[in-house]
């Protein structure tokens, strides 16, 4: 076994790794880019390696720089986990070339599992179905004809790499030059392969895939299958195992023809094939479609490990090691049932706008918790969205389900927004809740599923009016010992629901009585106090009852109920300091209009000029951040007084970016 391994990632999938070798006694060393040298990764290893850099480019895509921190560190072997190096039969064979250790399949097998034509030809030659499709040549003319031998709706995908990237729904031939030219850009910037293949489009399917271990002597297992269906923009959110699609026929062939599959490549490691699974058809069997192999660990391997007991990444690390498998089919236990549910920093009532910043407390009493962050860190901008995952483990699904409404409700993250809000309303909604949840489902149901995760106005208010029971501001009360942040003509309360913060106003009239006011809707109130830790809190002319229960272990932390609902129900919230003001940078007298950044990040494009005329709604600069750009446009026509910011610049949220007069 190796004495020293170089984890090559970020995250929290590089803590997920560190705790494996500390726990198997094998040193660990962290390479990190300038964003990340004080990140949880690098407190938690032996040691780390500083990657000169601040972007991916810079630092984690660079095989150089990974290759010699592994070397100059002492390493024997590379985990590189997932995304970043981790597919890249170049990278795997550079490694083989140094002497190190690649955790992953050997570099031929990545070589043709790259490429999804190639990928495709290799399962129709071992009985694994495929969607029909086209991967020949793909010139325009070319697709265009196979297009229409096909039929509509289609799916256009690039060749060289998965994560969503390059692809693209086609519904009809008035779609499919956009459609083309957008993902063959998008594929040449992914990946450096503009190669693109067409599929038929497979409604209303569930995506299920199966894992793979396979050691250097022959020997391949499975680990059950997952079912990652809830998907927004080809990204998976919530994944979970075993799948509700699949009975045990159903599975028995699709673990079959993955082990088929695995072993026709020679695949060694931890892998996952990825399926389409289709509506049943006549007699009740659901067809099903081989999509891709993803080589290396995924994102949502913890489901896996909480219903078999394995530690996937551990498993990996003896297969890299020489190690046969240390157990066969017959010996893999199944047990209950795991969900996960990836923790995005990100606002999904703002078209999901990426959010960075200081994290002042992170928490969900799942299960598992696997974090990338502690309190008090700090979300870059340079990388994706993902801060955890949460996972929840139940003996059968409808416990696992219960679990999760449970504790989702009382998850937190503030001082950045999250998407754990529209996890409650996935985990509560009919669809998915029966297993009917599909690939199609959730962009469909996301206006009514943020609808319903919206906690109502008389909810924040009734929270922040059950701070003024004990207030010592109010005659005859005790103290509370909770803060509102003072401004004039009343308090100002923030609190929080764990994914979003919002400000209520109060001015109180005595000690039981008063008004309260959000998104300058202003009602009278009345509270009173059942006790220690409850109040009942009546608002507006109509009187609608609420009952508050404040927390035992603080009183930061307020659950607001209808009267008559049960506890398990409502919502919760806790008070949250004042956001800071967005910075202003200097706008000059002359100047009418500051266009502002919207959010943080670098500066990848800036489109006018001092002096230049704009139009409303024209495209003046791009931001990128957490690996999306983000299109800033002129709120109004105006002239150029002073471009502020330069291409590559770091701007924060309120930094002004261009100045109209």
């Amino acid at each position: 076994m190796f004495s020293s391994v170089l984890v090559a990632n970020r995250g929290e999938i590089a803590v997920r790794i560190v705790k494996t070798l500390r726990r198997m006694g094998i040193r660990s060393v962290v390479a990190c880019s300038i964003p990340d040298r004080r990140s949880l990764a690098v407190r938690m290893a032996d040691a780390h390696v500083l990657l000169e850099g601040y972007s991916a480019a810079e630092t984690y895509l660079d095989m150089d720089a990974v290759i010699a921190a592994a070397l100059e560190s002492g390493c024997e072997a590379i985990h590189p986990g997932y995304g970043f190096l981790s597919e890249r039969p170049e990278f795997a064979r550079r490694c083989r070339d140094a002497g190190l250790v690649f955790v992953g399949p050997p570099a031929e097998v990545l070589a043709g599992l790259g490429d999804k034509a190639e990928a495709r030809r290799l399962a129709v030659a071992n009985g694994v179905p495929v969607v029909p499709g086209w991967d020949g040549e793909d010139d325009e003319a070319t697709l265009a004809r196979e297009a229409e031998r096909l039929g509509y709706p289609l799916m256009i995908k690039a060749r060289g790499g998965g994560g969503g990237r390059g692809m693209r729904a086609i519904l009809g031939p008035g779609e499919l030059q956009d459609a083309i030219q957008s993902a063959r850009r998008e594929a040449q910037a992914a990946f450096g392969d503009p190669g693109l293949l067409l599929e038929m489009l497979v409604t209303r399917a569930h995506h299920v895939e199966v894992q793979i271990l396979a050691d250097a002597h022959g020997n391949v297992i499975h680990l059950g299958e997952r079912d990652c269906s809830v998907q927004r923009r080809h990204q998976k959110l919530i994944e979970e195992t075993p799948s509700p699609a699949v009975d045990d026929a159903l599975r028995q062939s699709l673990t079959a023809a993955a082990i088929r599959f695995a072993r026709a490549v020679g695949y060694v490691n931890a892998g996952t094939f990825e399926f389409l699974v289709g509506e049943p058809a006549e007699g009740g069997r659901r067809p099903f479609y081989f999509l891709e192999v993803n080589p290396r660990l995924q994102v949502e391997h913890p489901v896996t490990e909480m219903v078999t007991g394995l530690d996937l990444v551990e498993l990996q690390l003896r297969i890299a090691a020489g190690d046969l498998l240390a157990l066969r089919q017959d010996e893999v236990r199944f047990s209950g049932h795991a969900i996960e549910f990836r923790v995005n920093a990100e606002d999904p009532w703002e078209d999901f706008r990426p959010s960075a910043g200081r994290i002042r407390s992170i928490g969900v009493g799942t299960t598992r918790f696997d974090s990338g962050f502690e309190d008090g860190d700090v979300v870059p901008t340079q990388y994706d969205s993902l801060l955890a995952k949460a996972i929840v483990h139940g003996p059968d699904r409808a416990a696992a389900l219960a679990i999760a409404r449970r504790d989702l409700r009382y998850g937190r993250v503030a001082g950045v927004q999250t998407n754990i809000p529209l996890h409650r309303a996935v985990v509560s909604s009919a669809t998915f809740t029966a297993g009917d949840a599909t690939v199609d489902w959730l962009e469909a149901a996301l206006p009514a599923l943020l609808d319903g995760a919206v906690a109502p106005p008389d909810a924040w208010l009734a929270a922040a009016v059950a701070m003024t029971v004990g207030d010592e501001t109010a005659p005859g009360r005790r103290a509370s010992g909770l803060a509102a942040w003072i401004g004039a003509g009343g308090r100002s309360v923030w609190l929080s629901d764990g994914g979003r913060e919002r400000e209520v106003r109060l001015w109180q009239a005595g000690a039981d009585v008063g008004e309260a006011s959000i998104d300058g809707v202003r009602v009278s109130y009345r509270v009173i106090d059942d006790g220690a830790a409850r109040v009942v809190v009546h608002l507006g002319e109509a009187a609608h009852v609420l009952r508050v229960d404040r927390s035992e272990e603080t009183q930061h932390e307020f659950h607001v109920h209808e009267l008559a609902e049960r506890t398990d129900g409502g919502w919760v919230f806790r008070l949250a300091p004042p956001p800071s003001l967005p910075r202003r940078a200097h706008v000059s007298a002359g100047a009418a209009t500051a266009i502002l950044a919207p959010l943080a990040g670098t500066v990848a494009a800036m489109r006018v000029a001092e002096g230049d005329e704009v139009e409303a709604g024209q495209l003046v600069a791009v931001l990128e951040a957490m690996k999306m750009e983000h299109r800033i446009t002129a709120p109004s026509a105006g002239r150029v007084a002073s471009v502020v910011a330069r291409v590559r610049d770091v701007v924060r949220e309120g930094d002004v970016l261009v100045e109209l007069a």
